[in-house]
């Protein structure tokens, strides 16, 4: 198969590589698996260092690296930049508390000595989707090579030029083969997973991968971390500022061109303040502005693919077959590209494929409820369960909101974002296990008991 670099804003493809062979891979995969000896055994300070010299590198090369995140994708350039600026912080982040968060943790028991040390497992093979192409990697990478770990990555086809930057990173801070690049397909990915020298999986990626990825781990007696899709809830409450709730809905609903995982997807409005909140919504949709991602003033660029857009308008246009009432948009852009208009859909009610699907694109869906009560059920009804945000002016009701919400993150007043000082995943649908924090260095090691009389 090709894997090929197609720019989003005119379809033209620009670059292929050719995918690997199994017998590329496997060489790769016992370069990889042979530096992970050395590596695992390389003192923290070296390995914190090691993380700090990325930083380094990622702030230096920015501007090239967030370019071919925009040609690859179609973010804005001005959000692929902030990207690489995130993964700069992460890695930061864990070159500081890795040391802390990898202490033995002593425990008083009947032994003269008795601890908990933490171990790298060897090899974790990372399955990396394309809408972040930089920070996605890097918020799995980082942790995992803090703590011993080496990674095989495995990234999205439609970000060849990405994934290669990430390898010339790592290659470059760190020592040789510790974090190589794998330009392969999903079904060589899958293979991989079988494979001995493979220690852990991890992905973030959809619902359908998610579940192929942990069929196939699971089968193999592997462990797996899994960030699938989210379909959030942004809850605002008759006592919310509908400015400042608005300001934050269109922030979060279309950021990265609304192909976002943790975007406000389903957007709960009480009935008492739902007119009052859309039309100050619509005129901050109104005043976004679509076109070429390299422009610094492009608040939206096109979709990733063809296909996505095609998916997206189709789960459009059922939800309203269905009902569901189109305020704004709802149509693919004419001309080169694949952009979508900016997009609002009312009355939104179960059974469609805005209440019950992910929409992954610039469409804000809306669901009325009748009281805050009926506003929770509705967050809560829903087979995902990644992130959710709530509005109000009472903190303490907020509070109390966020912790009755069914999701791995719930934000009062704030829109749903990851942090490398935060844990983050989801529950039900939108998988498990915890990236970031203490949580997520911890996912890929051994806990391992020392016990001396």
């Amino acid at each position: 198969m090709a894997i090929a670099t197609q720019n989003p804003a005119t379809g033209e493809t620009l670059k292929t590589f050719p995918a690997l062979d199994n017998t590329q891979v496997d060489t790769v995969l016992q370069q990889v698996n042979t530096a992970s000896i050395g590596w695992a055994a390389t003192p923290i300070a070296e390995r914190t260092a090691c993380l700090g010299r990325a930083a380094q590198q990622l702030r230096a090369q920015r501007d090239r690296y967030a370019a071919l995140a925009t040609l690859e994708m179609g973010k804005p350039i001005r959000e692929a930049r902030a990207e690489v600026e995130k993964c700069a912080t992460g890695c930061e982040f864990y070159a500081q508390h890795a040391e802390r968060f990898l202490a033995d943790d002593v425990i008083a028991t009947d032994a003269g000595k008795s601890c908990v040390a933490y171990q790298p497992l060897g090899t974790l093979l990372a399955i990396m989707p394309w809408n972040f192409p930089f920070w996605q990697a890097f918020r799995a990478a980082a942790p995992a090579l803090a703590a011993g770990n080496s990674v095989l990555l495995k990234h999205a086809s439609n970000v060849p030029q990405c994934a290669l930057a990430i390898e010339e990173i790592f290659q470059a801070c760190f020592p040789a083969n510790v974090l190589r690049t794998l330009l392969i397909g999903p079904e060589q990915a899958e293979q991989l997973i079988a494979d001995a020298r493979i220690h852990a999986v991890t992905l973030t990626g959809s619902e359908t991968a998610g579940r192929r990825i942990a069929a196939a781990a699971g089968t193999q007696l592997k462990k797996s971390v899994l960030e699938l899709g989210g379909s959030d809830a942004f809850v605002v409450l008759a006592d919310a500022d509908l400015d400042e709730a608005a300001h934050l809905a269109v922030a979060s609903r279309f950021l990265n061109n609304g192909e976002s995982c943790i975007a406000a997807k389903r957007i709960i409005l009480l009935e008492s303040i739902a007119e009052d909140f859309l039309a100050r919504f619509q005129q901050r949709l109104g005043g976004l502005k679509q076109g070429d991602p390299m422009r610094e003033d492009t608040d939206l660029g096109p979709m990733a693919r063809a296909d996505l857009r095609d998916t997206l308008h189709q789960q459009v246009t059922d939800s309203i077959n269905k009902g569901a009432v189109p305020r704004m948009g709802c149509a693919p852009v004419a001309g080169p590209g694949y952009y979508y208009k900016v997009s609002l859909l009312d009355q939104v009610r179960p059974g469609m494929p805005a209440c019950e699907d992910e929409l992954f694109g610039p469409v804000a869906a809306v669901i009325r409820a009748k009281d805050e009560a009926d506003a929770l059920r509705i967050a809560n009804d829903s087979r995902y369960g990644l992130g959710g945000t709530v509005c109000t002016s009472d903190p303490g009701k907020g509070e109390t909101f966020a912790r009755a919400m069914h999701c791995g993150q719930a934000f009062v007043n704030g829109i749903v974002k990851s942090d490398p000082r935060l844990p983050f995943g989801g529950i039900k649908a939108s998988g498990y296990g915890r990236e970031l924090a203490l949580h997520g260095i911890h996912e890929f090691v051994n806990a391992k008991t020392i016990w001396i009389k």
